[in-house]
């Protein structure tokens, strides 16, 4: 066997069938979609339709709610924070803050940055610089010798919303 006669299977490729290519391909003209009506045209949006009768996803109650000021952080545990220290992914030397965490891999997505949790054991002494802590996280670290600083982290929304309403105090004066 060489390698430029490796092939797939018979059949393990199937191409794509191209419609409206004349009548010999079988799928021509009215390329599979019939004679006039709504389907036959582009732009068709019968999904959920239900013949006028009101549709399924209207009929069911509307549940939860989505707040759309939340907060959102990336949740880190100490165990995992101690993991990263035993491996060298981490270093000790300095303060840990949102991107020496999201650096080593340990803080994903987190808009509003770090949120220390309590979760495994923890003995390193390391001061950190994060948007939020729980009591036992804030404890956990304290007991090692370390130190948690919370900070402010003002979001996007928050620092377009500060500006709008600077604007219009400047205006209205």
């Amino acid at each position: 066997m060489k390698l430029n006669e490796i092939r797939d299977n018979q059949g393990a490729r199937k191409s794509r069938v191209r419609v409206g290519r004349g009548i010999g391909s079988g799928l021509g003209k009215t390329a599979g979609r019939g004679q006039k009506g709504a389907k036959s045209r582009s732009g068709v949006s019968i999904a959920g339709f239900e013949g006028g009768q009101m549709p399924l996803h209207m009929r069911l109650p509307k549940r939860g709610f989505n707040n759309i000021f939340a907060k959102d952080y990336a949740e880190v545990n100490l165990g995992a924070i101690q993991k990263a220290l035993d491996s060298g992914k981490l270093s000790t030397d300095g303060t840990l803050d949102h991107a020496a965490l999201k650096a080593a891999g340990l803080a994903r997505g987190g808009k509003d940055g770090v949120r220390l949790l309590g979760k495994g054991t923890f003995s390193a002494k390391l001061a950190f610089r994060v948007a939020g802590a729980s009591a036992g996280a804030r404890q956990a670290v304290e007991a090692a010798g370390g130190s948690v600083e919370v900070i402010e982290v003002v979001s996007a929304a928050e620092k377009a919303k500060a500006k709008k309403n600077s604007v219009k105090k400047r205006t209205n004066a």
